[in-house]
């Protein structure tokens, strides 16, 4: 094998896949004027922000393109968005989820989640998170005025349940109220917590009287070899919630709408939620996410075709390109997590630190400018998150053999240069 180049990446090793990551040229995709596509200069390929290089579901494009033709675009209405994730969670996940009832509009996942802490706790109460998460856990939660409590995942890179309990004995200090926000899937690691963790995780959080709020809005996006458990489902969940949407398994972050699940024991926290709140979401995207749960499964079913390949096909350019990065194969979502502490770049912390999506430190600094691959820096995920970074492999395996080729390169090229 060349330096440059392997077997894995020789066309004819995709050439019969046929799945939704695979029907988009390079070309076509810098035509796209979303964050992904227009943070970075056309030279820089963009694996870093959660959003997938494919073409929407047909009965996605088609019920949104139905109700433009009819002028269909007023305000939201009615309850289909909740049956279709109902009757997707009954036939996915064999769960009957939490009755119609106990659900309700947001305008998306996190400021759902921000409604969510806003019913259970206050100004100056505490909110524990497993680091290293998802960075707007910090920034949603410090603007509205919480204290972020961090309980950092085991070396595993799964939830370590001592250090939970050890973060909420401390949330819980002085007679705060205290909340759990959780990511399951967990992002970024795409750790698919079991149901044995997630009832521990219950059972913690009701001895030690804190509310668990689960942002489930990778739940679709399980591979294989895991399986999903929503956590409302699990003994001990009856007084928690958990929020979910289209959007991250069949790319509709632009068409805003999502659905927070209260258990039978939060029923009435749900109730006191302002009204207002479920005028936010797009009623456009209500119909998109609707479609997407009611006829979108078989798009699905081909994208996580797809993504089981991307995810074997990167685990090998890692071994070969960077044999130096720790990768964890991610059971869920889209993102991986490469530990690349073993290549021993200084780690330039910016000054504005976790949840802070600014600026870019160590590794990613260095893939960004000597690679030209953009990916999310590991430092903004908090505590366990320097010198790390997370890449999102939805895209074409050509795509990911030319960002993998490119990083391998920078970092030997680095072992070339004379030390300074």
């Amino acid at each position: 094998m060349t330096e440059d180049a392997s077997s894995a990446c020789h066309p004819t090793a995709w050439e019969h896949r046929t799945d939704p990551l695979v029907r988009l040229s390079l070309d076509q995709l810098r035509r796209r004027t979303s964050m992904k596509w227009r943070t970075y200069p056309q030279d820089v390929l963009p694996l870093w922000v959660a959003e997938m290089d494919v073409p929407l579901a047909e009965p996605v494009t088609r019920a949104v393109r139905d109700a433009l033709a009819i002028g269909d675009t007023g305000y939201p209405h009615g309850t289909a968005y909740a049956e279709a994730l109902a009757a997707f969670a009954a036939d996915r996940w064999g769960w009957e989820g939490p009755g119609i009832e106990n659900m309700a509009l947001v305008p998306d996942v996190m400021m759902g989640v921000v409604e969510m802490l806003r019913l259970v706790t206050g100004p100056g109460d505490a909110v524990v998170v497993c680091s290293p998460v998802y960075p707007p856990f910090y920034a949603f939660v410090a603007h509205d005025a919480r204290q972020v409590v961090e309980a950092p995942l085991g070396p595993d890179l799964r939830m370590d349940l001592g250090a939970l309990e050890d973060a909420f004995v401390r949330a819980r200090r002085h007679g705060r109220r205290a909340a759990f926000l959780m990511s399951s899937p967990h992002n970024p690691t795409g750790v698919v917590h079991t149901r044995q963790e997630l009832e521990a995780v219950a059972e913690l959080a009701r001895r030690h009287g804190v509310r668990v709020v689960s942002d489930e809005i990778h739940a679709p996006l399980v591979l294989s070899g895991a399986a999903f458990t929503p956590f409302l489902s699990v003994p001990g969940s009856e007084n928690g919630f958990a929020l979910t949407s289209a959007s991250k398994a069949w790319n509709l972050a632009g068409l805003k709408a999502a659905l927070a699940m209260a258990g039978p024991e939060a029923a009435a926290d749900l109730r006191r939620m302002p009204e207002e709140v479920g005028h936010g979401p797009s009623h456009l995207g209500i119909i998109a996410h609707t479609a997407a749960f009611r006829e979108g499964g078989d798009w699905l079913d081909e994208l996580l075709t797809g993504l089981d390949a991307n995810r074997a096909l990167l685990g090998r350019l890692v071994a070969e390109q960077l044999p130096e990065v720790r990768c964890l194969p991610p059971q869920g979502t889209f993102l991986a997590w490469l530990d690349c502490t073993g290549l021993a770049l200084h780690d330039d912390r910016p000054l504005d630190g976790p949840g802070v999506v600014s600026d870019l430190a160590g590794p990613a600094r260095m893939f960004r400018d000597e690679a030209r691959v953009a990916l999310s820096s590991g430092h903004v995920f908090g505590t366990g998150g320097a010198g790390c970074v997370r890449l999102n492999f939805a895209t074409s395996p050509a795509i990911l053999c030319q960002a993998l080729t490119a990083m391998g390169r920078a970092v030997r090229e680095r072992g070339r240069a004379p030390r300074r």
